[in-house]
């Protein structure tokens, strides 16, 4: 099931309907863990508090400009998109702190399978942003090299990746290799029997993979709270490993956990679930209304938890970072944006009649009705045109 294909089977409701969360045991909601308060102040954690005891100002700083610059990418491709350059776009907005953090615990030999919103994730395993924007524009299927920076392609059908994450896993273990692998997915995808299925097969082989959920609060138009009658995290306690819950919105916490866990992963103690509680700021895709199904106090409520102001607090506070850095990190910012658009213009249109080959490995009948069918749309918009110009 694709990303879009599950949107017709959403039930829309509006915003002024109150959701009814399932009941949930005492005590099923412990504390986030949490390294940097949404106002921007350090707070200790004795366990995790090590994973990030030795980051620099210069490591800060670099995380901050991490999430600047791929929310500028972000908005860039949502603006090129809605300009007709791009098919869909799936924004990432909101989570940048999920991917930022999580992306720099990796090393370089680990292995990283994605699904489609893993923008940050990508930047950070060195993968090209302008890269990424091909599939959304219809012209290749994925714009680099899996094996040349260990980030697999996106991965459109919901949760499958998991299974793809898990075999290799399964396979780094037999090769004896000190590496992990990490899987992203989102809080919809933790309901897919594929997910279920890599749960099992990772408890069972001791697999040293990182499932790291992104819960951002909605499975297109569905809440969370209609899937799960306890946090998501918890059910890793079911397949007999460990999970964790950390705000997704603070960049420390989300690498020192994903540290955490990665470690654990490559010491042969095998896998974890880690979910990164956050929000979806924007829409699910570019084709998706949230002003149908969510109220804009729920929206206004998490901008107050915004990662990246958070930790410019933080750094302006503990004077990590001066007015200089801000503002030549905006030139940077400004010229991404430049890039972005010039790379994207300069990609050629996609092929429309592309989609009907390859569908039999022989001619079809139905097929080249479809064709012609859509041959004879296509042309009716030059006569229009002629029409017109008479």
């Amino acid at each position: 099931m694709t990303v879009e294909s599950t949107a017709a089977r959403k039930p829309r409701r509006s915003a002024g309907v109150k959701r009814t969360a399932a009941k949930k045991p005492p005590g099923a909601r412990p504390d986030l863990v949490q390294l940097l308060t949404p106002e921007g102040k350090r707070v200790k954690n004795g366990e995790f508090d090590a994973y990030v005891a030795d980051i620099t100002p210069e490591e800060l700083r670099g995380l901050y400009r991490d999430m600047v610059l791929t929310r500028r990418f972000d908005a860039e491709a949502t603006s090129l998109q809605r300009q007709g350059e791009l098919g869909l776009w799936a924004s990432l907005l909101g989570q940048e702190a999920a991917q930022i953090g999580s992306g720099r615990a990796t090393r370089e030999d680990d292995y990283v399978f994605p699904t489609y919103r893993e923008h940050g994730v990508a930047w950070c395993r060195g993968v090209d942003p302008t890269n990424l924007l091909g599939m959304f524009r219809g012209v290749n299927n994925g714009g680099w090299d899996p094996n040349g920076n260990n980030f697999h392609l996106y991965t459109i059908v919901i949760g499958s990746q998991t299974l793809h994450a898990t075999g290799y896993a399964m396979g780094v273990a037999k090769d004896g290799a000190d590496s992990a692998v990490i899987a992203y997915f989102g809080d919809g995808a933790s309901s897919q029997g594929d997910v279920a299925e890599s749960f099992t097969f990772s408890a069972v082989y001791n697999a040293p993979v990182v499932f790291f959920c992104q819960n951002n609060q909605w499975a297109i138009s569905e809440p969370t709270e209609r899937q799960s009658r306890v946090p998501l995290y918890q059910r890793a306690q079911g397949y007999g490993f460990p999970g964790v819950r950390v705000d997704g919105n603070d960049v420390l916490a989300c690498l020192a956990v994903t540290k955490w866990a990665l470690e654990r992963a490559r010491r042969g103690e095998g896998p974890t679930l880690v979910e990164a509680y956050t929000y979806r700021m924007g829409a699910h895709t570019t084709s998706d209304d949230p002003t149908k199904y969510r109220a804009d106090e729920e929206r206004e409520a998490w901008e107050a938890k915004d990662p990246i102001l958070r930790l410019r607090t933080y750094l302006e506070d503990s004077n990590h970072a001066d007015e200089g850095f801000f503002a030549e990190l905006d030139a940077e910012s400004e010229a991404l944006g430049r890039r972005v658009r010039e790379a994207v213009r300069a990609m050629p249109d996609p092929d429309r009649f592309a989609i009907f080959e390859n569908v039999y490995a022989d001619g079809h009948a139905l097929v080249d009705e479809e064709r012609a069918q859509f041959a004879a749309y296509q042309a009716s918009f030059a006569d229009e045109g002629e029409g017109k110009q008479r």
